[in-house]
């Protein structure tokens, strides 16, 4: 029988780390573009924009992850479309983070004084610019803190890639657990390694909200 030292579980964990850490910016990143495009389409003076912002948010919201990760994996492949189980997760991590940062920062936008859209409009600027100079860097200000809070749902939420046969950290955790015979070893690392990727971001969204809170009492 191989033994497994302690350092050999923890290696193999951290080289599944990276591939949760590399899903997480992906999810990030692209969830962000995405959700900015569809905040714009919800704040939009346009019906059809607005409703079809309000319903995609809505479903991707009201549904569970895991069911969007069978679709985008096992039910494209109904279709003779064979997904990799990479490519299935990043698809579905990023339209799902797409509905909650788009509705998170639709908050944030709307929390700017009614003033400063007439105050725009005054001088002529078009829908675009407003947001463009006077809305979305007031919005931002605000939109910091929960959405650096969000970003600790993305991390965990790529736990559940691991349903589709995507290996990131704790399907990691599965493969180590079912080769050392170790499990409260090996979970334990995982959840450590968890802790260590989304406390600091916790910290950081609780630090920029108390400075956000000072700042607004001091103005």
């Amino acid at each position: 029988m191989i033994e497994f030292t302690l350092w050999d579980i923890l290696r193999n964990l951290l080289l599944a780390t990276r591939w949760t850490i590399l899903l997480s910016l992906v999810s990030f990143i692209g969830g962000g573009a995405v959700g900015l495009g569809l905040l714009l389409l919800r704040i939009s003076k346009n019906k059809a924009c607005r409703a079809f912002a309000k319903y995609y948010i809505e479903l991707f919201q009201g549904t569970p992850l895991l069911m969007q990760l069978f679709i985008a994996f096992f039910g494209l492949g109904l279709f003779g479309i064979d997904v990799p189980a990479w490519l299935a997760a990043g698809m579905a991590l990023i339209l799902w983070t797409a509905a909650f940062l788009a509705e998170i920062w639709r908050g944030c936008v709307e929390s700017v004084a009614r003033g400063q859209w007439e105050a725009s409009a005054s001088l002529g600027m078009g829908r675009l610019q407003q947001m463009r100079y006077v809305i979305l860097p007031q919005a931002l200000r605000v939109a910091i803190p929960p959405t650096v809070g969000f970003s600790v749902q993305i991390i965990k939420g790529t736990a559940l890639t691991s349903i589709i046969g995507f290996v990131e950290l704790s399907k990691a955790g599965t493969v180590v657990t079912n080769a050392t015979f170790q499990p409260f070893t090996v979970y334990g690392l995982v959840a450590l390694i968890y802790f260590a990727l989304c406390w600091p971001l916790s910290k950081s969204s609780q630090i920029l909200e108390r400075k956000l809170n000072v700042t607004h009492r001091n103005h």
